[in-house]
């Protein structure tokens, strides 16, 4: 028994060695199928032992089976040695970069909000007017009182306003804390803090609790504001009439005002533009019916006293556009939902090349 102790010693020693040695994993199946297959060294042993008699068969059985094991275990633990390290190796060789490729440029697209509002800005900018912005959420006191908005109002009710939890600015006197539910605040904000005279227009996004092919809670408006000694309704008028024109494209597009109502102006207005329906198609600047395009009317003197300005040396005018109803009469989109949607279809088919931006510079088409 000695002898084949030390001759299944040395075998071990002898697979051991070649499996530690082994390249591949394809070259460890090969010694692995060698010593322990069907036709295997070590299988081959066992076979071998049929001749022997039951005391011998089992001390060889008991050798070749811790045998069989040794091999084993240190097969697989050069498999998994093996395979960490073409794991490794292809790791460093298929390396990706999950970071989002840059976009070219042809591909970008313009949402028609942004570009509207970049060319409301331009056309009024070559009139003389600045851009103010303000908070989204603000005071009671900013976005109604200070506008001469009644406390019955409709506007200041919940199921028509965001009101914001809790009362944080109560304390400083302005009130419940809300999503503004148009930029007029931003006028307010600076009648406060600048002196007259004033021109100005406010984009920016508005929130109402609304929703349907034309309403949405969230929308854009621009509002505009001038304040100084000598402006009239005349000047209000003949601003916004311009600015219709440029904005659609038509030099002799009519016209006209309606008496209206609101708490901030006095006297106030809806300006309409002509257009036609006929034969179910709708254009703009032809034919003898009218549409609604946006509201206006002389700052209230109550607005102008609440803004700390003497109504009795200055008076001024105020506007207000939607930004949605002038891209959807503009470029023919049918539903106001569809703007929020998030659509790349969509986009690409409504939106504008990053190279067409309007600007005062550059104009409505640079």
């Amino acid at each position: 028994m000695g002898n084949l102790g030390e001759t299944l010693d040395a075998l071990r020693s002898e697979l051991i060695d070649a499996v530690n040695a082994a390249e591949g994993l394809d070259a460890l199946e090969q010694l692995r199928v060698s010593a322990l297959g069907k036709k295997g060294r070590i299988t081959h042993l066992m076979k071998e032992m049929g001749g022997l008699d039951a005391d011998a068969r089992k001390a060889r059985g008991q050798d070749l089976n811790a045998l069989k094991t040794d091999i084993a275990a240190a097969i697989e633990n050069r498999k998994s040695t093996l395979a960490q390290a073409a794991l490794d190796a292809r790791l460093m060789e298929e390396r990706l970069d999950v970071s989002l490729p840059v976009r070219p440029e042809s591909e970008g697209r313009i949402h028609p909000i942004s570009q509207t509002i970049e060319e409301i800005i331009a056309i009024f900018g070559e009139m003389g007017f600045a851009v103010a912005e303000g908070p989204e959420i603000e005071d009671d006191w900013h976005n109604f009182t200070a506008l001469n908005i009644p406390p019955d109002h409709p506007a200041r009710q919940e199921h028509d306003t965001f009101y914001l939890p809790g009362e944080n600015s109560r304390e400083s006197g302005g009130g419940r804390t809300l999503l503004r539910t148009h930029t007029s605040p931003v006028q307010v904000h600076t009648m406060q803090s600048s002196k007259p005279p004033l021109r100005i227009i406010v984009p920016g996004r508005t929130y109402r609790c609304d929703y349907d092919a034309t309403h949405s809670p969230m929308f854009h408006q621009v509002e505009g504001l001038v304040v100084d000694e000598a402006t009239h309704m005349g000047h209000l008028k003949g601003c916004l009439i311009d600015f219709c024109r440029a904005i659609f494209g038509v030099e002799d597009l009519p016209a006209k005002f309606r008496a209206s109502y609101f708490p901030f102006t006095e006297p106030s207005a809806e300006m309409d533009i002509g257009c036609t329906r006929e034969g179910g198609e709708f254009r703009i600047g032809h034919g003898d019916d009218w549409l609604e395009i946006l509201g206006c009317g002389m700052v209230n003197p109550k607005v102008l006293e609440n803004c700390g300005i003497d109504s009795t040396k200055y008076q001024g005018f105020a506007f207000g556009i939607g930004v949605e109803r002038i891209a959807m009469l503009k470029y023919g989109i049918p539903d106001l939902r569809t703007f929020f949607e998030s659509d790349l279809r969509w986009l690409r088919h409504y939106g504008f090349s990053p190279l067409q931006i309007p600007s005062m510079v550059g104009g409505l088409n640079p």
